[in-house]
């Protein structure tokens, strides 16, 4: 028998209250999260905001996939973005005191949130119309949700690659 511990979280099975059209959404955000965590063990701190060949930092992708999950699930349930959120938008990319592990860990954290209001929404609800910002662009419950899961598997893969561009730079010093 295979450990499910080593597969893709996709691979692993459903995910206890998530609906059934919502797994892929939940598969992918626990993907995201693992990588995450997995690949930014022991990361130099020196290295965090570093932009090699002027592409977005590791430190930025970090603030990113916490950052639009919020706000995805926030258009998702029908509201509007709060000033804080706001806040948090217009900071992202922005060097910080926080470490490279306590931005991984606000990731972490917003995955959890981001679970638990998969589970809680109702399937028949996918379809309804939701507003997406200033503009108040047309989208989905589902829309919103299975963008939240693909946009940050998108930044997910920059990060991975920033960081490994970076970790490769440092090992031939």
């Amino acid at each position: 028998m295979t450990q499910t511990k080593n597969l893709e979280v996709w691979l692993r099975g459903p995910i206890n209250g998530v609906p059934d059209l919502l797994q892929p959404v939940a598969h992918a955000l626990l993907q995201a999260r693992d990588e995450v965590e997995s690949f930014m063990q022991d990361f130099p701190e020196d290295l965090i905001w570093e932009r090699p060949a002027g592409v977005a930092s590791v430190g930025y992708h970090l603030q990113h996939l916490t950052g639009i999950l919020q706000r995805l699930l926030t258009y998702a349930r029908g509201e509007a973005l709060t000033e804080d959120q706001l806040a948090f938008l217009y900071a992202e990319g922005k060097p910080t005191e926080a470490t490279a592990q306590d931005l991984v860990q606000q990731f972490h954290e917003q995955v959890d949130k981001a679970l638990e209001q998969i589970k809680l929404t109702n399937a028949n609800t996918l379809a309804e119309v939701r507003r997406v910002g200033r503009a108040q662009v047309e989208s989905t419950v589902m829309g919103l949700l299975f963008h939240a899961a693909e946009h940050s598997m998108r930044h997910v893969g920059q990060l991975l690659v920033t960081a490994r561009v970076l970790r490769g730079q440092t090992n031939g010093r």
